[in-house]
């Protein structure tokens, strides 16, 4: 809202009304006014959460410190909403169809997260939401999101071509400053076809067409249950990570961060010339969300951190890996994702060894066996007898290290 403010205020000369059509100056303002409203309202949040008595009940696994954190407020999850969804509003274009899909699924996903925290705190059902209704709001966000990227008029990108390259269908040549690849000139396309970028590989940009043969009318037959799959996979792998005091919360800015570089460089057209990617025009906006994303997670650490003054619940963590799945997707990148979110995959596959080890051994020896000592995998070392933040900081430096390949992915080829 205050850009259109401040837009209006510059055809007035208006001084310093210019500087919010910088997008880097536009997401310092996002990434500070998120920070202090995770701040402040934190404090009235879990003031409010602990006079209505919405704490977390915690069952005795035999983890250290695990009976100091029963009665800790939960439902926290509100305070990284509030912290994106307002200063998003505050700074971002609205009206841009990125930044629409993002608010969509930010308040899709937490409302779901929401309502199953309510039955386990308000119901005492401590199963909470059934896995059939959750699954079912997972599909429902998939679904819109994958046809909005896949049908919106306003959703394309840009790439090079060699000077001698003929349309296809859904293509249109473009005007950008021209260059040359190893002294060949070359020519930039607007096109609308569904294409990816694939890591690691040179000319790496890969058309979903290509699945079915050529050009399509059907390729959201493909592309739309990807969605849908990436929405869920992520969203719950977050949701497992979110067991110990700032694990899920540091974990998420950290992909933040890297999902910002390469949005930055994505929506940048002189960058994207020189690294050989695609151009995705008007995704600069996705800056704006991502950054309002980092503030919003780093300012819940201030109560998240341990000993944690408040959990996030599934109102956080079901949000915040649903984000950055179609944050991912948005920006052609959700190839990246197992390597950006690699702490989340290892959490889910951790849960997934585990318990199928244990059908099949029970099923073949009669006795259920295990790999680890607890799953997810976080669990298994508090088992060991790592100390809870040590555990943390860890996966965080794990976290830093995929991201910064991730980052390296742009360059190395």
């Amino acid at each position: 809202m205050l850009y259109y403010l401040f837009d209006y205020l510059n055809n007035f000369n208006f001084p310093g009304a210019g500087l919010f059509g910088y997008i880097s100056f536009r997401a310092a303002l996002a990434l500070v006014s998120s920070l202090i409203v995770s701040v402040v309202i934190g404090k009235r949040v879990i003031k409010t959460l602990q006079k209505q008595q919405i704490g977390e009940t915690v069952r005795d696994l035999g983890l250290s410190g695990q009976v100091e954190k029963s009665g800790t407020p939960t439902m926290g999850g509100l305070i990284i909403l509030g912290s994106i969804l307002i200063p998003t509003l505050l700074f971002a274009k609205i009206h841009n169809i990125y930044v629409i899909t993002m608010i969509i699924a930010t308040v899709w996903l937490g409302l779901i997260g929401f309502i199953d925290d309510y039955i386990k705190v308000f119901k005492k059902d401590k199963k909470g939401l059934k896995g059939i209704f959750k699954v079912i709001g997972q599909i429902g966000v998939g679904l819109i999101i994958g046809c909005m990227l896949t049908f919106s008029d306003d959703v394309k990108v840009h790439k090079k071509v060699g000077s001698s390259y003929e349309l296809k269908k859904g293509e249109s040549f473009v005007s950008h400053q021209h260059s040359s690849v190893e002294g060949e000139p070359y020519k930039w396309i607007e096109t609308d076809q569904l294409t990816t970028t694939i890591p690691f590989v040179k000319n790496n940009e890969f058309n979903y067409n290509w699945l079915l043969g050529g050009d399509s009318n059907y390729v959201w037959m493909i592309f739309i249950p990807l969605v849908i799959f990436i929405v869920i996979a992520v969203s719950n792998g977050a949701n497992m990570t979110d067991g110990l005091d700032g694990l899920a919360t540091g974990t998420s800015a950290i992909i933040g961060i890297a999902l910002a570089v390469l949005a930055y460089v994505s929506s940048h057209v002189k960058f994207s010339d020189y690294l050989n990617v695609m151009y995705i025009p008007h995704a600069e906006e996705m800056v704006i969300f991502i950054s309002c994303f980092i503030g919003a997670c780093v300012g819940f650490l201030w109560y998240n951190s341990y000993p944690a003054q408040v959990f996030m619940g599934d109102t956080g963590s079901l949000a915040l890996g649903g984000i950055i799945a179609v944050f991912a997707i948005s920006i052609r990148k959700e190839l990246l994702i197992p390597v950006l979110c690699g702490v989340f995959l290892i959490e889910n596959l951790s849960v997934i060894i585990q318990v199928g080890y244990f059908k099949y051994t029970k099923k073949k020896f009669g006795e259920g066996r295990r790999v680890f000592r607890m799953a997810p995998i976080h669990h298994h070392y508090q088992k060991v007898g790592l100390h809870e933040a040590k555990i943390v900081a860890r996966f965080w430096i794990i976290a830093v290290l995929l991201a910064v390949v991730a980052i390296v992915t742009l360059k190395v080829r």
